[in-house]
Protein backbone atom coordinates (compact mmCIF):
# COMPACT_ATOMS: atom_id res chain seq x y z
CA UNK A 1 0.00 0.00 0.00
CA UNK A 2 1.39 3.38 -0.98
CA UNK A 3 2.01 6.17 1.41
CA UNK A 4 -0.78 8.66 1.67
CA UNK A 5 -0.46 12.30 0.81
CA UNK A 6 0.90 14.34 3.66
CA UNK A 7 -0.81 17.62 4.26
CA UNK A 8 1.65 20.49 4.54
CA UNK A 9 1.04 22.86 7.39
CA UNK A 10 3.02 24.79 9.97
CA UNK A 11 4.68 22.62 12.60
CA UNK A 12 3.47 23.79 15.96
CA UNK A 13 6.26 22.27 18.05
CA UNK A 14 9.14 24.69 18.09
CA UNK A 15 11.88 22.06 18.44
CA UNK A 16 10.44 19.88 15.68
CA UNK A 17 10.05 22.94 13.48
CA UNK A 18 13.71 23.88 13.96
CA UNK A 19 14.90 20.33 13.26
CA UNK A 20 12.78 20.14 10.12
CA UNK A 21 14.07 23.52 8.99
CA UNK A 22 17.69 22.41 9.36
CA UNK A 23 17.12 19.17 7.46
CA UNK A 24 15.07 20.72 4.66
CA UNK A 25 17.52 23.62 4.38
CA UNK A 26 20.50 21.29 3.98
CA UNK A 27 18.61 19.24 1.40
CA UNK A 28 17.59 22.34 -0.51
CA UNK A 29 21.17 23.65 -0.60
CA UNK A 30 22.35 20.23 -1.74
CA UNK A 31 19.81 20.12 -4.55
CA UNK A 32 20.78 23.63 -5.66
CA UNK A 33 24.41 22.57 -5.82
CA UNK A 34 23.54 19.42 -7.75
CA UNK A 35 21.49 21.22 -10.39
CA UNK A 36 24.21 23.82 -10.88
CA UNK A 37 26.85 21.12 -11.38
CA UNK A 38 24.83 18.69 -13.47
CA UNK A 39 23.11 21.22 -15.71
CA UNK A 40 25.79 23.97 -15.73
CA UNK A 41 23.17 26.45 -14.53
CA UNK A 42 23.53 29.62 -12.53
CA UNK A 43 21.66 29.12 -9.28
CA UNK A 44 21.03 31.56 -6.45
CA UNK A 45 19.23 30.52 -3.28
CA UNK A 46 18.31 32.82 -0.37
CA UNK A 47 16.77 31.56 2.86
CA UNK A 48 15.82 33.56 5.98
CA UNK A 49 15.05 31.66 9.15
CA UNK A 50 12.33 32.67 11.59
CA UNK A 51 14.99 34.46 13.62
CA UNK A 52 16.10 36.46 10.60
CA UNK A 53 19.33 34.55 9.96
CA UNK A 54 20.39 34.46 6.34
CA UNK A 55 21.38 31.31 4.45
CA UNK A 56 22.34 31.65 0.82
CA UNK A 57 23.90 29.69 -2.00
CA UNK A 58 25.17 30.97 -5.32
CA UNK A 59 27.07 29.39 -8.17
CA UNK A 60 30.77 30.15 -7.59
CA UNK A 61 29.64 32.57 -4.88
CA UNK A 62 28.53 35.13 -7.49
CA UNK A 63 25.34 36.16 -5.74
CA UNK A 64 25.71 39.81 -6.70
CA UNK A 65 26.14 39.00 -10.40
CA UNK A 66 23.16 36.66 -10.40
CA UNK A 67 20.96 39.21 -8.60
CA UNK A 68 22.04 41.93 -10.98
CA UNK A 69 21.25 39.71 -13.93
CA UNK A 70 17.86 38.87 -12.41
CA UNK A 71 17.15 42.55 -11.92
CA UNK A 72 18.01 43.29 -15.54
CA UNK A 73 15.77 40.51 -16.82
CA UNK A 74 13.01 41.39 -14.41
CA UNK A 75 13.25 45.04 -15.31
CA UNK A 76 13.23 44.31 -19.05
CA UNK A 77 10.26 41.97 -18.68
CA UNK A 78 8.31 44.49 -16.68
CA UNK A 79 9.08 47.19 -19.21
CA UNK A 80 7.75 45.00 -22.02
CA UNK A 81 4.64 44.06 -20.05
CA UNK A 82 3.88 47.52 -18.73
CA UNK A 83 5.06 49.59 -21.69
CA UNK A 84 2.16 51.98 -21.21
CA UNK A 85 2.62 52.40 -17.46
CA UNK A 86 3.03 55.87 -16.08
CA UNK A 87 6.29 57.51 -15.09
CA UNK A 88 5.63 57.12 -11.39
CA UNK A 89 5.59 53.36 -11.62
CA UNK A 90 8.93 53.36 -13.45
CA UNK A 91 10.46 55.58 -10.82
CA UNK A 92 9.22 53.27 -8.07
CA UNK A 93 10.80 50.29 -9.77
CA UNK A 94 14.04 52.20 -10.27
CA UNK A 95 13.96 53.14 -6.62
CA UNK A 96 13.58 49.50 -5.58
CA UNK A 97 16.40 48.53 -7.94
CA UNK A 98 18.76 51.16 -6.54
CA UNK A 99 17.76 50.30 -2.99
CA UNK A 100 18.65 46.66 -3.57
CA UNK A 101 22.04 47.68 -4.96
CA UNK A 102 22.69 49.95 -1.98
CA UNK A 103 21.84 47.15 0.44
CA UNK A 104 24.19 44.80 -1.40
CA UNK A 105 27.00 47.36 -1.29
CA UNK A 106 26.43 48.01 2.40
CA UNK A 107 26.53 44.29 3.05
CA UNK A 108 29.85 43.92 1.21
CA UNK A 109 31.21 46.90 3.12
CA UNK A 110 30.28 45.31 6.44
CA UNK A 111 32.03 42.11 5.39
CA UNK A 112 35.17 44.05 4.50
CA UNK A 113 35.04 45.71 7.93
CA UNK A 114 34.79 42.30 9.61
CA UNK A 115 31.14 42.67 10.55
CA UNK A 116 28.11 40.43 9.97
CA UNK A 117 30.24 37.41 9.05
CA UNK A 118 27.82 34.85 10.48
CA UNK A 119 26.02 34.52 7.15
CA UNK A 120 29.20 33.59 5.23
CA UNK A 121 30.33 30.03 4.76
CA UNK A 122 33.93 28.79 4.73
CA UNK A 123 34.45 29.30 1.00
CA UNK A 124 33.07 32.84 1.09
CA UNK A 125 35.27 33.68 4.08
CA UNK A 126 38.33 32.40 2.22
CA UNK A 127 37.46 34.54 -0.81
CA UNK A 128 36.95 37.56 1.43
CA UNK A 129 40.31 36.93 3.08
CA UNK A 130 42.01 36.66 -0.34
CA UNK A 131 40.38 39.91 -1.43
CA UNK A 132 41.64 41.72 1.66
CA UNK A 133 45.16 40.34 1.17
CA UNK A 134 45.21 41.54 -2.44
CA UNK A 135 44.03 44.99 -1.36
CA UNK A 136 46.72 45.10 1.32
CA UNK A 137 49.40 44.18 -1.24
CA UNK A 138 48.31 47.06 -3.49
CA UNK A 139 48.35 49.47 -0.54
CA UNK A 140 51.82 48.41 0.55
CA UNK A 141 53.13 48.59 -3.02
CA UNK A 142 51.85 52.15 -3.41
CA UNK A 143 53.27 53.10 -0.02
CA UNK A 144 56.71 51.70 -0.93
CA UNK A 145 56.64 53.56 -4.24
CA UNK A 146 55.89 56.89 -2.56
CA UNK A 147 58.64 56.34 0.03
CA UNK A 148 61.16 55.48 -2.71
CA UNK A 149 60.22 58.59 -4.69
CA UNK A 150 60.64 60.72 -1.57
CA UNK A 151 64.10 59.23 -0.86
CA UNK A 152 65.21 59.80 -4.46
CA UNK A 153 64.04 63.42 -4.30
CA UNK A 154 65.97 64.02 -1.08
CA UNK A 155 69.11 62.46 -2.57
CA UNK A 156 68.81 64.64 -5.66
CA UNK A 157 68.49 67.79 -3.57
CA UNK A 158 71.48 66.74 -1.44
CA UNK A 159 73.65 66.16 -4.52
CA UNK A 160 72.66 69.55 -5.95
CA UNK A 161 73.46 71.25 -2.63
CA UNK A 162 76.88 69.56 -2.44
CA UNK A 163 77.60 70.59 -6.02
CA UNK A 164 76.77 74.22 -5.28
CA UNK A 165 78.93 74.18 -2.14
CA UNK A 166 81.85 72.67 -4.08
CA UNK A 167 81.60 75.35 -6.76
CA UNK A 168 81.51 78.05 -4.08
CA UNK A 169 84.64 76.64 -2.40
CA UNK A 170 86.48 76.53 -5.74
CA UNK A 171 85.48 80.09 -6.48
CA UNK A 172 86.67 81.28 -3.06
CA UNK A 173 90.03 79.53 -3.58
CA UNK A 174 90.71 80.95 -7.04
CA UNK A 175 89.47 84.49 -6.44
CA UNK A 176 92.44 85.82 -4.23
CA UNK A 177 95.05 84.32 -6.56
CA UNK A 178 93.50 85.97 -9.55
CA UNK A 179 93.43 89.36 -7.82
CA UNK A 180 97.09 89.10 -6.69
CA UNK A 181 98.37 88.06 -10.11
CA UNK A 182 96.35 90.81 -11.77
CA UNK A 183 97.79 93.45 -9.37
CA UNK A 184 101.34 92.24 -9.97
CA UNK A 185 100.81 92.34 -13.73
CA UNK A 186 99.42 95.87 -13.55
CA UNK A 187 102.37 97.03 -11.42
CA UNK A 188 104.84 95.54 -13.89
CA UNK A 189 103.12 97.29 -16.77
CA UNK A 190 102.99 100.63 -14.95
CA UNK A 191 106.67 100.83 -13.91
CA UNK A 192 109.27 101.41 -16.70
CA UNK A 193 112.43 99.33 -16.85
CA UNK A 194 115.37 101.24 -15.35
CA UNK A 195 118.44 99.24 -16.17
CA UNK A 196 121.15 101.23 -14.45
CA UNK A 197 124.60 99.96 -15.40
CA UNK A 198 128.13 101.22 -15.98
CA UNK A 199 128.32 103.19 -19.19
CA UNK A 200 131.96 103.86 -20.23
CA UNK A 201 131.06 106.98 -22.14
CA UNK A 202 128.64 108.49 -19.72
CA UNK A 203 128.54 112.18 -18.61
CA UNK A 204 131.14 113.46 -21.08
CA UNK A 205 133.78 110.86 -20.45
CA UNK A 206 136.28 110.45 -23.27
CA UNK A 207 136.36 107.28 -25.23
CA UNK A 208 140.09 107.48 -25.81
CA UNK A 209 140.82 107.28 -22.14
CA UNK A 210 138.75 104.23 -21.85
CA UNK A 211 140.39 102.62 -24.84
CA UNK A 212 143.90 103.42 -23.53
CA UNK A 213 143.14 101.63 -20.35
CA UNK A 214 144.05 104.60 -18.21
CA UNK A 215 142.87 104.45 -14.67
CA UNK A 216 139.69 106.31 -14.06
CA UNK A 217 137.07 106.74 -11.47
CA UNK A 218 134.24 104.32 -12.00
CA UNK A 219 130.91 106.07 -12.08
CA UNK A 220 127.49 104.72 -12.46
CA UNK A 221 126.17 106.09 -15.67
CA UNK A 222 122.60 106.71 -16.61
CA UNK A 223 120.79 104.99 -19.49
CA UNK A 224 120.86 106.76 -22.81
CA UNK A 225 117.14 107.46 -22.81
CA UNK A 226 117.50 109.38 -19.51
CA UNK A 227 120.54 111.31 -20.80
CA UNK A 228 118.62 112.35 -23.87
CA UNK A 229 115.93 113.84 -21.67
CA UNK A 230 118.45 115.60 -19.46
CA UNK A 231 120.43 117.03 -22.40
CA UNK A 232 117.30 118.14 -24.09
Amino acid sequence: MGRGKVQLKRIENKINRQVTFSKRRSGLLKKANEISVLCDAEVALIIFSTKGKLYEYATDSCMDKILERYERYSYAEKVLISAESDTQGNWCHEYRKLKAKVETIQKCQKHLMGEDLESLNLKELQQLEQQLENSLKHIRSRKSQLMLESINELQRKLVEKQKVQKQQVQWDQTQPQTSSSSSSFMMREALPTTNISNYPAAAGERIEDVAAGQPQHVRIGLPPWMLSHING
